[in-house]
């Protein structure tokens, strides 16, 4: 589709384009980032969607997915909504309990430290550009 058809197109379904700024990796980071999680889920169809109830259903499934069951690597393996609700801590302080356990009970089985299970304070995808903007 060319840019003048897609404006025109656009303008025709009441949406308002909106665009990056020029040289900006970071403008839109969340959008980038949620990019980034489809394109490497098992799940994410190559094919693409025959209608627009398929896509948003597939949608609605892998929100789902995304917020309570897949365990997110940057807030301890604990899923969004466990965060959310605020059964991170004590999900974490178990976690940390069962690992010094076993450090004890087989110490010759650890080379060092075991995890980290101390719940995370915020997290933000550009936390550079914040500590600009303040």
């Amino acid at each position: 589709m060319k840019s003048q058809t897609l404006q025109v197109k656009l303008q025709e379904l009441n949406i308002t384009p909106s665009h990056s700024r020029p040289r900006v990796s970071n403008d839109n980071a969340y959008a980038e980032s949620l990019f980034r999680t489809l394109k490497y889920i098992p799940a994410w169809t190559e094919k693409g969607f025959n209608t627009l109830a398929e896509a948003r259903d597939w949608t609605e499934r892998f929100t789902h997915y995304y917020n309570t069951e897949h365990r997110h690597s940057r807030i301890r393996y604990v899923t969004p909504s466990q965060r959310h609700r605020g059964e991170d801590k004590e999900l974490l302080m178990k976690r940390d309990a069962v690992y010094r356990a076993a450090q004890l009970s087989r110490p010759e089985r650890w080379s060092g430290k075991t995890r980290n299970w101390q719940p995370v304070g915020a997290v933000t995808l550009n936390s550079e550009r914040e500590k600009q903007a303040t």
